[in-house]
This record gives structure tokens, sequence and C-alpha cells, in this order.
């Protein structure tokens, strides 16, 4: 959600990593239970209230709820609105394109993760906006299974921009990646450094290490690549107009590979043999 600076990149222990499952998931039950809720005539303050519900039934507490002011437990963006979307009155119709981004804390430590969907599902949807979610997906997977032990973290958004680059070549389609938003290290807070950027940059960054806790979340849009906030202070949308999608996970570099610890499978699917659990 934010710009950070440069750093290296802390370890966290086996039990760390394992309590930093444990709020994963809590924040994979609430993004689920609002996929499940996304339907024409609901709100968005409907889908927050959704998530809240998930994650006190959990135990946990939400990271979005009262940081820097933010006044939901989610951010929902909706269309041009590509990341920060405040949850409120606004009511969905059939065809919008919905990026819901979810934090929460267990026992100090935090998992983020977001996903994009159509409110109607595919045969509501836009063709563009079909490949559009496809390709920022792919984006996510690209730039998570660029992270190797002892490589640079700077090579995460080097793989996110080829395949971008590469899917606008093959599709004949103008995607942009929102400038001057990153994903980011976390740990006991939501956001720490370094910053994880979703294109290639001078800079290499610090080395992955095994430990290291990421969250990797392109934003790509069908159009620029500029954005700017409304007046509210948090909604981020296109200057052009075009629509955004947004997919985030949490994941952790492990001896024997990675864990998206927000997924609710750890990656198993996606990673092939990269997929090592600690525990599995």
């Amino acid at each position: 959600m934010v710009r950070l600076g440069r750093s290296t990149l802390p370890a966290k222990t086996p039990d760390q990593v394992r309590t930093m499952r444990r709020a994963g998931m809590v924040v994979r039950q609430a993004l689920d239970a609002v996929a499940a809720e996304l339907a024409p005539g609901r709100t968005t303050g409907h889908l927050d209230a959704v998530a809240a519900r998930v994650i006190e039934q959990a135990g946990a507490t939400p990271s979005f709820l009262g940081y820097h002011g933010f006044p939901g437990v989610v951010c929902v963006s909706v269309n041009d609105e590509v990341v920060h979307g405040i949850p409120g009155e606004r009511v969905l119709e059939a065809g919008d394109l919905v990026s819901v981004d979810c934090g929460a804390i267990v026992d100090g430590w935090h998992g983020d993760a977001a996903f994009t969907a159509v409110v109607g599902g595919e045969a509501a949807a836009r063709p563009e906006d079909l490949e559009l979610n496809a390709v920022t997906e792919d984006a996510l997977w690209a730039g998570i299974r660029a992270l190797h032990p002892g490589e640079r973290l700077h090579e995460v958004g080097a793989a996110v921009q080829d395949l971008v680059e590469a899917e606008a070549a093959r599709r004949g389609r103008t995607f942009g990646i929102l400038d001057g938003y990153t994903g980011h290290g976390i740990g006991t807070e939501m956001h720490q450094e370094p910053s994880v950027y979703n294109e290639r940059v001078r800079e290499r960054g610090p080395k992955v290490r095994v430990g290291a806790t990421i969250a990797i979340e392109p934003m790509i849009t069908l159009g620029t690549h500029e954005s700017h906030e409304l007046d509210d202070d948090w909604t981020v949308v296109t200057d052009d107009g075009s629509r955004g999608a947004h997919w985030e996970q949490t994941v952790a570099v492990t001896p024997g590979g990675l864990w998206v610890l927000t997924a609710a499978d750890g990656g198993e699917a996606r990673l092939g043999d990269r997929y090592a659990p600690l525990d599995g």
C-alpha cells in the first residue's frame, strides 16, 4: 500500500513463519467469504462487514482498520479504482471489476492478500476485464516464482514486468503497471521495508534469505500507469479512467522453497516443486 525505502530483508524463525501462516489463513477465510458475497445489489460496506465478522470469529485483529485512519476492515476498489477503496454505501452492479484487499493480525504477526473478481462472474464480464484479471494474477505468481535465496529481491519486479509486457504483446492489449505503489516486507508490522517493486528498477535490492517474508502485489491497468487519489485521501484511481486489477499474496522463503502463507494450498498448485511448507 505504500512505497518504502531501501533496506535489508530480515529473516523470521520457523515458529514466527508458522504464526504468520495462521494470520494468512484468517485473511484467506475472510477473502473467501467476501468472494462468496460478491453479487449485484450488495454494497461495498456489506463486504466489509462480512470480512470483519470472519476476522472477529477467528479471534484475530484487522490490520487495516484504523491504519493511518483508514475506516474499513478491507479495501474495496471498483473498476477504475485500483487500490485503497473505502467500503461504504456503493451498490455493486453486474460487470463491475472489484478488487478486495485484506489484512489480519494473529499474536502480533500479519498476513495480507488481495484478489480481483467480476460481479456476476464471467458471464457478466467484459472480455478485456477477464484478460486483465488473468494477466494480473499470472504476474503475481511470476513474481513469487522469482524469489530464490541468494538472488536479489528486485528480480520479483523484473519477472512481473516481463510477464505483463509479454502478455500485452501476445494479446494486443495495453497494460499499465501502476506507478508509485509496491509490495512490501511484512511481519510484526503490515508494511515493512524493503519495497517490492512491480517493475524492473536500477537498484538490485537486498539478497533474498531463507526466512524472509514479503507481500507481492502487482496492480495492473487496462491503460495508463498514472493515477491519483480521490478527495477521501485513500482511493487510488487511474488518470485515464481505465479499469485496474490487484492480486496479492504473503510469501515465506523456506529452506526447501516457498510457502504462500495466504493461499489455502500454500501455493502448491502454482509453484509445483518450488512449494515447500515448513510442516509439509
